[in-house]
């Protein structure tokens, strides 16, 4: 064939080849021949499919390739409920981040008065530098985390995520959960050995259930170094199945053995000395049997164990107290040192102080300030304006000269806001708070306690920044709704971070830090001073004049003395007035005195509401009861006001204990004014600048121009009705000294650093939200301590108001001088915190319930249960030896505890009945308890009581036979003991008195028993007893009556009318045992009770079941019945032991497993419980309840909704207030409204159904509140604030702060919205809170931007 040249352009075929139809592009290889017909290829393959054209080749590559479309395995119509975990907003963009290093380089922390001279150059300290691997400081001493973890994306540093996880709590390392349990097969060796004998692979990853079957791996053949198993330790049953060990296990346990012993020997002579005495004698160990050699075994295993934890337990101790400070006082974790000590070497302690302050520091202040600088946490507890704050900024320096982070959180919003204010000119700092991120990068940051509980759940990568944690007004804890975030975030704190906690004086400051000393596994030093800065005098104020009653602590009697007896002259000047100027006095006391309680039930009433129009005078009621209501109360303010500004005590806050009557009380005083013009001209410019960042018409609302109309004239309103700005503004003016009378709630006590010369309470006592009671201590020193301004005043006055009457001296007292409220812990579990804690497989709901406050004192306890357990344990078994056979006393003993048990319920009721008294006659057979309280006795009533003797004479049958008397003549030995028998002397022996004869005595007339009480005796073969019973010692009256002979029983003692009683009840007991019949409990006794009918007839029955037991009667019963008693007390010991260090006696592991059972059945948790995508929504939810919000969100109540009406109807999860007027809302609303309801009832009746503590309608009440869901629509579609309050008696403050919240629940639901990949509510959230987010409701706050 001949060569030809191949053409310009080369021929390709595309088309189909092989099974699978793969696309294939192939050119054609020619060669031409001469012969132009035959010029075809030389191989041409055959196509698998019909011939492709170009245009089936296009739609081809269309179809499977360019044409986009769902994989119908995955989206087939049966899975269309499936929800997949995908974000849809953040997939957009993929930001690279850079990858870690492998090691780093960190600065090492040497204490000041360690370092050496050498190392500081011109004073200036310069701390060395090491390097170290990175997973080192990712999981170990230096970080918190259960695995190597890197850092996370920028936007989830501060805030963290769902998808993170948790930081491991401090403290937690002697956890089960937090170890890696290894199975069995993998410590022994034996799974290496089946591997290498060719067995099956261990395939299975953790957490999985399967996995791909490989089959048996192929054998590979080795060797081993054997060696026969010597050790006594060794079990039985395994010595038995194979002599042969891998060599190293039992090496290592060998030498652990050895080395644990050799300690315990070495430490503790006492202990370790019967062990060597044990191996000293292996000739006579070889001889004893092999049951009786593994009982030994057994008991010196238990004992080790005990002398182990004994010994690790005095170690442990050691530890902790083992310090060089002598003076050093321990109580557990929490210690306490002389703060006069450090005091005076303070300077040479603390060379470099992190910072300078202007003045000299107290003793604690220096005490805590040297325990920072040594890297300890510390609990400062002292009274208001004592200077705790001191040791909370020096916490501050030191977290920025170590170039690290601290935390400062706040119960409440406002103290956020002021300490902000109050560090920004000296440290680095930022505000984190629901609303407001302030400079999140800044080394000290300021924020709520539920912000950082969220950092630490979401796991914040901002966490492992952060060096101390300070918790500002640690009291808060005893908060009820509040209270648990604060154990949660102290147990969650991983152990890197040191405690800085400020508290007022509590009596168990010692015990709540040992709790968190002994949960974080940590030292917490505790100081602080009882000695306020600025003494305290307590005066009363009545009719005009002031009479004190406490000074520096000390109680003065003298002052209330003079209180009453001018409260008693001012009484009897009114009654001897003449009788027409006495009706008309009294007529005016009278009403002032209603006027008084009437304006304390509509408190009461309007607890949580304030006037509609707060801005205008007039108020609820009828104008001439408000004219006589401000007539009296201007009366009373102004003698209160010129007697203190005479005084010079100007100025004060008054606090009272309604928001209502706060108004009421400042409107009263129209005509006063008591500032100068300076202070004038001061409040005016100062509320220009203020106010004038608000827009126009809010400028000109009521609360607003009242506000300022007050404020010129010194007198202010603070209460939680109030705009937050109005609210700042008074708090910013009263620190300036300008408002000389402050009208408040608590509120303003708590943490606001505003203190004033004195402090008046309008009463002592408070509506607390469920009911009046009087001030508690602890509060009424937290209000107090607000008089006194450290500095300016020598001494601060408290002044309590009394207007008709004095208060008596105890009750003045016990609030006055009275114990502060304990610590006392709120801890609750929350279905967010369950489901946090499930979302990581290392930590346990069990471990957190365990190291809360309320579980504190149990779990300290638990190592003395161990070794009391093992010591149980370790006892050797008693067994009872019956003399019939087989035992059968546990069971009697158990019908004897039930029979007990049913007597207990309906022996009194029954015997106390009048049917069953006209029973208890002579010759009536009973049924007795035993005087041992261990059988029941059969008897017979003698004699009924008497004036002389109240009890029963009833002759019972004794089991046992008593010791033998002048008629018993004893066979065998000389002994007393029953069971060697007795026979009864012959006639012919007997005395005349003895014959047995029944001539029954012909005497009538009362008996008078001559025979001394108890009366013993022998007849028929069995003992018997006479003796006096009480009522309740009566067991059964049975339905038989024997003819008796009182006159020779009682008088004469004749022992043949005792044989011949006895043996006529002994004749009564038929098929075998058993008792006669008892009395009918319907019909003789006329019980009309159904339950205890029931009852008796159970009893009745199981008192026969006992008489027919083979121990009934038996001569050992008593000591049997003994040994069953301990036998069963031990074991209900071991049980009772093992229970309660079981998880299971936990508070609220009964209330755990229902919730757990409640999220199984919604759906958030699977039966592994594995927390599923409505669980991760649910962890969204923090402003809300979150099973309603789940459950709302997945069932899709708001796709119909605009979002102006899906955020009103969301105002229902945060709105607060209970009484409110009823809103008009639309129909679409009103539909939306009770869908939500009705969802909060279903959710609230499965609760229930898991035997949770929940009503349903309780439930859906307290957590869904629709007050302002007409306020909230109209405000997101633009209505003017000021017209929105008329649509409402909710006060404008409660109004601001409903809303500002709901804009973090539509943050919250657009997160959840995210996770469920539901665009539409993303967007629809979104628009929500761009509409709400307007005007006075988000002005900026004056603590922030200043003013």
């Amino acid at each position: 064939m001949n060569k030809v040249e191949a053409g310009n352009e080369l021929g390709f075929r595309v088309g189909f080849s092989g099974h699978g139809g793969h696309l294939r592009v192939e050119p054609f290889y020619t060669a031409e021949r001469d012969d132009a017909l035959n010029s075809l290829p030389d191989f041409v393959s055959p196509p698998a499919f019909a011939k492709e054209t170009k245009e089936s080749i296009k739609k081809h590559i269309e179809e499977k390739y360019l044409i986009p479309r769902l994989e119908p395995d995955q989206f087939s119509a049966e899975k269309a409920e499936n929800q997949w975990d995908f974000d849809w907003f953040s997939r957009v963009k993929m930001p690279l981040q850079p990858s870690l290093p492998r090691s780093v380089v960190v600065p090492t922390w040497e204490l000041p008065f360690r370092r050496q001279k050498e190392d500081t150059e011109n004073g200036a300290w310069e701390p060395k530098s090491v390097e170290v691997d990175l997973s080192e400081q990712m999981y170990g001493d230096q970080d918190s985390g259960f695995f190597p973890r890197m850092v996370g994306p920028p936007k989830d540093f501060l805030r963290g995520s769902v998808n993170n996880r948790p930081f491991r709590p401090g403290g937690l390392e002697d956890s089960q959960s937090s170890e890696r349990v290894l199975p069995e097969g993998v410590s022994s060796g034996q799974w290496v050995q089946e591997l290498l004998n060719g067995g099956p692979a261990q395939t299975v990853p953790p957490s999985f259930k399967q996995s791909l079957d490989l089959g048996d791996l192929m054998p590979y053949p080795q060797t081993w170094s054997v060696y026969e198993d010597h050790s006594s330790h060794g079990n039985a049953s395994d010595e038995n199945s194979s002599k042969l060990s891998i060599q190293f296990d039992d090496l290592f346990k060998k030498a652990w053995e050895e080395d644990t012993f050799s300690e315990l020997e070495g430490d503790d002579h006492t202990a370790g000395s019967e062990s060597p005495k044990a191996e000293a004698e292996p000739d006579a160990k070889a001889s004893i049997s092999n049951e009786v050699s593994k009982g030994l075994e057994t008991d010196v295993t238990v004992l080790d164990e005990i002398l182990s934890s004994a010994k690790t337990a005095i170690m442990s101790e050691e530890a902790v107290t083992g310090s060089s400070d002598k003076q050093l006082r321990k109580e557990g974790w929490a210690t306490k040192g002389d703060s006069q000590d450090i005091a005076d070497r303070f300077y040479e302690l603390v060379p470099d102080m992190a910072i300078e302050f202007p003045f000299e520091l107290d003793n604690f202040q220096k005490e805590a300030i040297c325990c920072l600088e040594k890297g300890e946490s510390v609990f400062v507890a002292a009274h208001t304006s004592a200077g705790k704050t001191v040791v909370a900024e020096y916490a501050f320096a030191l977290a920025t000269k170590h170039c690290t982070r601290a935390v400062y959180t706040a119960p409440i919003k406002t103290i956020s806001n002021q300490k902000y204010r109050d560090f920004c000119g000296k440290f680095d700092v930022g505000l984190l708070t629901g609303d407001v991120s302030i400079r999140p990068e800044a080394s000290c940051l300021i924020m709520t306690t539920e912000i950082l509980r969220s950092m630490l759940y979401r796991g914040a990568d901002i966490i492992r920044d952060i060096e101390w944690v300070i918790f500002d007004e640690v009291h808060y804890v005893n908060d009820v709704e509040r209270g648990v975030v604060w154990e949660e975030v102290i147990i969650m704190l991983p152990r890197h971070i040191n405690f800085v906690l400020l508290s007022a004086t509590v009596p168990n400051t010692f015990e709540f830090a040992d709790w968190i000393g002994r949960t974080k596994q940590k030292e917490i030093r505790v100081t602080g001073t009882t000695k306020r800065p600025v003494p305290l005098e307590h005066c009363l104020f009545y009719s005009g004049e002031l009479y004190k009653v406490c000074e520096n602590e000390v109680f003065l009697s003298k002052g209330i003395k003079d209180a009453k007896d001018s409260q008693k002259k001012k009484n009897s000047n009114a009654v001897s007035v003449a009788p027409k100027q006495q009706m008309g006095s009294s007529a005016h006391q009278d009403g002032s005195k209603s006027q008084k309680h009437e304006a304390h039930s509509r408190g009461k009433q309007n607890k949580h509401s304030s006037v509609k129009d707060v801005g205008k005078s007039s108020y609820s009621g009828n104008s001439q009861n408000n004219g006589a209501f401000r007539r009296s109360a201007a009366s009373n303010w102004l003698l209160l006001i010129n007697k203190l500004s005479k005084m010079s005590l100007l100025p004060v806050v008054v606090f009272c204990f309604s928001k209502n009557y706060c108004d009421r009380c400042a409107d009263a005083l129209t005509g006063t004014d008591l500032t100068s013009s300076s202070e004038k001209s001061e409040i005016r410019v100062f509320c220009d600048k203020a106010f004038s960042r608000l827009k126009g018409s809010d400028r000109n609302l009521p609360q607003v121009l009242r506000l300022q109309s007050l404020l010129h004239r010194g007198i202010g309103v603070h209460h939680a009705g109030l705009l937050p700005i109005v609210k700042e503004v008074v708090e910013m003016l009263f620190c300036r000294g300008v408002i000389k009378v402050l009208f408040s709630t608590e509120t303003f006590a708590m943490g606001v650093n505003a203190p004033a010369r004195t402090v008046v309470f309008d009463a002592l006592r408070k509506f607390d939200g469920k009911e009046f009671r009087q001030l508690l201590p602890g509060e009424y020193t937290q209000m107090a301590g607000r008089a006194g301004r450290r500095g300016l005043d020598k001494t601060g006055t408290v002044v309590v108001m009394c207007r008709d009457e004095v208060p008596d001296e105890s009750d003045l007292r016990r609030v006055i001088v009275g114990s502060a409220t304990r610590l006392e812990s709120q801890f609750r579990l929350t279905y967010i915190m369950i489901l946090h804690l499930l979302r990581v497989e290392e930590l346990k709901v069990e471990d957190m319930l365990k190291r809360s406050f309320a579980e504190f004192h149990a779990q300290k306890k638990l190592p003395e249960k161990q070794q009391l357990l093992m010591i149980k344990r370790s006892l050797p078994t008693k067994h009872i030896e019956c003399i019939k056979g087989e035992p059968a006393i546990e069971d009697y003993y158990d019908m004897y505890m039930e029979a007990n048990e049913y007597n207990n319920k309906m022996s009194e009721a029954v015997m106390q009945s009048p049917y069953a008294q006209s029973f208890l006659v002579q010759g009536r057979v009973v049924v007795m308890k035993s005087g041992m309280g261990i059988d029941n006795l059969l008897g017979i009533v003698l004699k009924g009581p008497s004036n002389t003797n109240r009890q029963y004479v009833v002759l019972v049958i004794k089991s046992e036979i008593p010791p033998p008397e002048k008629n018993m003549v004893s066979i065998g030995k000389k002994s007393s003991d029953p069971s060697q028998g007795y026979f009864i002397a012959p006639k012919s022996k007997r005395g005349f008195e003895e014959e047995f004869y029944t001539k029954p005595s012909s005497r009538k007339g009362p008996v008078v028993i001559k025979i001394e009480l108890p009366y013993h005796g022998v007849a028929a073969g069995v003992g018997y007893e006479v003796k006096g019973f009480d009522n309740k010692e009566f067991l059964c009256i049975c339905d038989s009556k024997i003819k008796i002979d009182q006159v020779r029983l009682l008088e004469d003692g004749n022992k043949a009318a005792f044989s011949q009683t006895v043996q006529q009840l002994l004749d009564l007991k038929s098929d075998g045992n058993k008792f006669p019949p008892a009395l009918d409990p319907v019909k003789d006794l006329k019980l009309k009770d159904a339950e205890l009918v029931e009852t008796y007839y159970k009893w009745t029955n199981l008192l026969q079941k006992m008489s027919m037991n083979k121990c009934h009667g038996c001569v050992k019963l008593e000591e049997h019945m003994k040994l069953a008693r301990e036998i069963k007390k031990h074991k209900t010991d071991l049980k009772d032991l093992e229970f309660q260090m079981s998880d299971e006696a936990l508070l609220q592991m009964p209330a755990f497993q229902g919730r757990i059972d409640v999220l199984k059945n919604i759906g958030c948790i699977d039966d592994d419980l594995v927390v599923q995508i409505k669980g991760r929504v649910a962890c969204e939810m923090n402003s809300g309840e979150e099973l309603i919000c789940t459950v709302c969100l997945f069932e899709n109540q708001f796709e119909e909704l605009e979002p102006e009406e899906a955020v009103a109807i969301m105002s229902a999860f945060v709105f607060q207030q209970k009484n409110t007027s009823a809103p008009t809302l639309t129909p679409k609303l009103a539909k939306a409204k009770q869908r939500l309801y009705d969802t909060a009832i279903r959710l609230g009746e499965l609760q229930a159904q898991y035997n949770l503590q929940i009503d349903p309608e309780e439930y859906a009440q307290e957590n869904l509140k629709f007050g302002l869901v007409e306020v909230v629509y109209e405000w997101a579609k633009g209505t003017p604030f000021a017209e929105i309050c008329e649509l409402t008696d909710v006060p404008e403050g409660l109004i601001v702060r409903t809303i500002v919240r709901l804009d973090e629940t539509c943050r919250e639901f657009k997160n959840a919205a995210a996770i469920m990949g539901n665009s539409a509510l993303h967007k629809k959230m979104d628009a929500a809170s761009n509409a709400i987010k307007r005007d006075i409701v988000f002005a900026a706050s004056l603590y922030v931007t200043g003013v």
